[in-house]
C-alpha cells in the first residue's frame, strides 16, 4: 500500500510586518539617545584625533584639519604624555589587590550572621559619598597635622618633626591618591562579588561538605569556578577605571607633584579643557590611545578568565 506523503503549506511568519514595525517604534528613542549621545560622539572623536583643531582655528570657527598621524607622532614626542601613561599603568597595580580585597570580604558577609545587613551597607557607603566630599576628607587626613601623621607619631613610627603632607611629596601623593580610588571603588565591587556568591546553588556546597571538603578546597572547587563571570566582569571594570581615573588626581593633587600623580585621562582632560589651547585633536588623539591600551587589557582579561565550564559560551 503506498501512503501518500502531506506536503505541509508554508507557514506565515510569527511576527507580522506591524508587530516589526511596533518593536522598532519601542527601541526608536534608546536607539536615537544611543546615537547622539554614544555613537557619533565616539565617531567624531576618533575623527578629531586625526585633525587640528583648536587653539586658534578652533576660536576661528574654522572646521576641522586632517594632519593624518601627526598628533600620535606628537604625543610620542611629548614627555608630559609617555609620564601620563606610565603613571596609569602603575595605577593598574590597584585592580589585583582591590578584586581579591572586594572578594574575600564579600564571602565574609555572605554568611547569616548577626550585623551583616549593617556591614554591607557600610562598605558600600564610600561608592554614593560624593568627590568633593571625599577630597575634603582626605586632604584633611593626609595634611602635615592630620590623622595619618597623627597615628603614625603617636605609634612612634616616624618623628613629629619629620612629618610632612602626604599629596605634597612626589614619592607618597600618587600612593596616597591611589589608596582614595580602592577606598571609593572596594564597597561597588564587593556588592558584584556578593551577588555572584549569592546565585551559587546551596546544594553543591552542601553536597562538597558531605563530602568531607574543607572550607578552602569548597572555595576553590566550587566558588572560584562559578565566580568566573563575576570575576571577569569586575576586573575588566576595575581594569578601565585604572585606566580612567581623573576625579580624584583632579581635586586631589591636579596631577602634581612634579607631576607624580599625572594620569593618562588628566593629560586628555588638560589639553582639551584647562588653559587657552583647547587642542581638541590632540586630546582626542590621547584618548584614542588610551581606548586602545584599554582594548588590549580588556582581551588579555577575556582570555585569562574566559569562563571553561560552558556557561560563558
Amino acid at each position: 500500500m503506498t501512503v501518500s506523503r502531506r506536503h505541509k503549506a508554508p507557514t506565515k511568519s510569527k511576527y507580522s510586518l506591524r508587530d516589526t514595525l511596533m518593536s522598532y517604534a519601542f527601541l526608536a528613542p534608546a536607539l536615537i539617545l544611543l546615537a547622539l549621545f554614544t555613537f557619533y560622539p565616539l565617531a567624531y572623536g576618533s575623527y578629531l584625533g586625526f585633525t587640528e583643531y583648536g587653539g586658534a582655528r578652533f576660536g576661528q570657527g574654522l572646521p576641522p584639519k586632517w594632519i593624518g598621524l601627526d598628533n600620535f607622532r606628537t604625543l610620542i614626542a611629548d614627555p608630559l604624555f609617555l609620564k601620563s601613561m606610565v603613571n596609569s599603568v602603575k595605577y593598574l597595580i590597584i585592580v589585583p589587590v582591590l578584586q581579591l580585597a572586594s572578594l574575600a570580604v564579600a564571602v565574609l558577609v555572605n554568611k547569616n550572621l548577626p550585623g551583616m545587613a549593617f556591614f554591607r551597607a557600610a562598605y558600600y557607603v564610600p561608592v554614593v559619598t560624593s568627590i568633593s566630599l571625599a577630597a575634603v576628607m582626605w586632604d584633611w587626613i593626609y595634611n602635615k597635622d592630620g590623622t595619618l601623621n597623627w597615628i603614625l607619631t603617636n605609634a612612634h613610627l616616624i618623628a613629629k618633626d619629620s612629618t610632612f603632607g602626604w599629596l605634597n611629596n612626589e614619592l607618597t601623593a600618587f600612593w596616597a591618591v591611589m589608596l582614595v580610588t580602592f577606598w571609593r571603588g572596594f564597597g561597588y565591587y564587593m556588592v558584584l562579588y556578593l551577588a555572584g556568591l549569592q546565585g551559587i546553588p546551596e546544594e553543591l556546597e552542601e553536597a562538597a561538605v558531605l563530602d568531607g571538603a574543607g572550607a578552602w578546597k569548597r572555595f576553590w572547587s566550587i566558588t572560584v569556578p562559578l565566580m568566573k563571570p563575576t570575576i571577569l566582569l569586575c576586573s575588566l571594570l576595575s581594569t578601565i577605571a585604572a585606566l580612567r581615573v581623573l576625579e580624584e588626581v583632579l581635586v586631589l593633587t591636579n596631577g602634581g607633584p612634579l607631576n607624580s600623580t599625572y594620569t593618562a585621562l588628566m593629560y586628555v582632560y588638560s589639553k582639551a579643557f584647562q588653559g587657552f589651547n583647547f587642542d581638541y585633536g590632540l586630546a582626542s588623539a590621547a584618548g584614542l590611545v588610551v581606548a586602545a591600551v584599554a582594548l588590549l587589557l580588556s582581551v588579555i582579561n577575556f582570555r585569562v578568565f574566559r569562563d571553561d565550564t560552558g556557561g560563558g559560551k
